[in-house]
């Protein structure tokens, strides 16, 4: 491997290849490590949601104040969806299957619609397009929901894409564009040696000018070696998908009872997803399936949308997501010249933007005190 690079990027997810190729496209020397695949974790596992609105299980749980400390986070979702619809003419990548065409949260209950009414109101502050609607305004919108359905919210600008292809889409351009990319290789370690940086892998020392942190659940562990403790959590859950069928669902659903997130593929699957937790294996220290887990978000999906009781579930699989307490990224330098790009929970949505950010404030495009970065600065 050879042993120096202006650039090191660290992780080879949605973040950092969409970083690395950000870089490499301004004409610099970018080096990318990936200890495993590229897209093998939480990129390549999640349920594909692009998401606009303020989740439900944190605004229950957590309540108004969070939400409103939250909200200035929704700007870069939506500029994340933005990006997200450039991006299959920019990356010649069509099998992103990019669609949006709204998201509904759907409520079975009057005070779930209250819920949602208050959850609006700070959404729609922060600018972002949110109509609630009446039982029949939204049957019109979306007759395949369950008839009990009393109303809902909805999020025109909201969808879903492929994320099977996605990391490796924005890895291809880079690659295109001069990004090298090392997969296997895991970084160990992490120091200043004067005015360069030493990247210790498992491949040998790489020296770079700057690095940039995009390693996900693992970017803790990686700012821990400058001492820094910043509140990144690694948390397994699990999705399933059924059996192909005709379409029937075109939005993004939610529940505005629990966790739930529903779409159908281009192939035609159901995709039942929000988050439910799986277990780490004692033995592999992988991610499984809990089943304990997997019958309620099932029961919330037929709840909302009975059609998918008739349809056979083809698979269930588990995977470790990055999150936070609050749910707000941290994207900034977090020493000289090392820079973290994190995103939790949603960073399928927000990743395409924020790589954007974190790779041009690195190359010294973007100043610190940049507005649409400086609030989410680490620490």
């Amino acid at each position: 491997m050879e042993n120096a690079a202006e650039f090191v990027v660290i992780g080879g997810g949605l973040a950092g290849c969409a970083t690395a190729w950000h870089l490499a496209r301004a004409g610099a020397e970018v080096l990318l490590l990936e200890r495993d695949e590229i897209n093998a974790a939480a990129s390549g596992n999640n349920s594909g949601s692009i998401h606009a609105q303020i989740p439900v299980e944190p605004f229950l749980n957590q309540g108004e104040a969070w939400a409103r400390r939250f909200a200035p986070t929704l700007r870069l979702m939506v500029a994340g969806i933005a990006r997200w619809k450039e991006l299959p003419a920019e990356l010649g990548a069509p099998e992103l299957e990019v669609s949006t065409k709204g998201g509904l949260v759907v409520a079975r209950r009057a005070a779930e619609l209250d819920m949602l009414s208050r959850k609006a109101a700070i959404e729609r502050a922060e600018g972002l397009d949110v109509r609630l609607l009446g039982r029949e305004e939204l049957l019109s919108l979306a007759p395949y929901l369950a008839r009990d359905t009393v109303g809902g919210a909805f999020c025109p600008i909201e969808g879903k894409a492929n994320p099977l292809v996605a990391a490796h889409a924005f890895a291809r351009a880079a690659q295109t564009a001069g990004a090298r990319i090392r997969r296997r290789t895991a970084v160990t370690g992490l120091r200043r040696d004067g005015e360069a940086w030493e990247v210790a892998t498992t491949a040998g020392v790489v020296r770079a000018h700057r690095v940039l942190n995009c390693a996900g659940a693992e970017a803790g562990k990686v700012a821990a070696w400058l001492g820094l403790d910043l509140p990144i959590e690694a948390h397994p859950i699990q999705v399933t998908v059924t059996e192909r069928t005709a379409p029937i669902v075109p939005h993004l659903v939610y529940s505005a009872a629990d966790r739930l997130s529903l779409k159908q593929t281009a192939q035609g699957s159901i995709v039942i997803g929000g988050g439910w937790p799986a277990r780490l294996d004692a033995a592999t220290g992988r991610a499984v399936v809990r089943m304990d887990q997997l019958a309620p978000n099932l029961r919330l999906a037929v709840e909302a949308v009975p059609a998918v009781a008739r349809l056979r579930v083809v698979r269930s699989w588990a995977a470790v997501v990055n999150g936070t307490q609050d749910w707000r990224p941290l994207l900034g330098e977090i020493a000289d010249g090392v820079f973290l790009c994190f995103f939790p929970w949603m960073g399928f949505t927000a990743g395409p933007h924020v790589a954007r950010l974190v790779a041009e404030l690195a190359l010294g495009r973007r100043r610190r005190d940049d507005p649409e970065i400086a609030g989410f600065a680490p620490g």
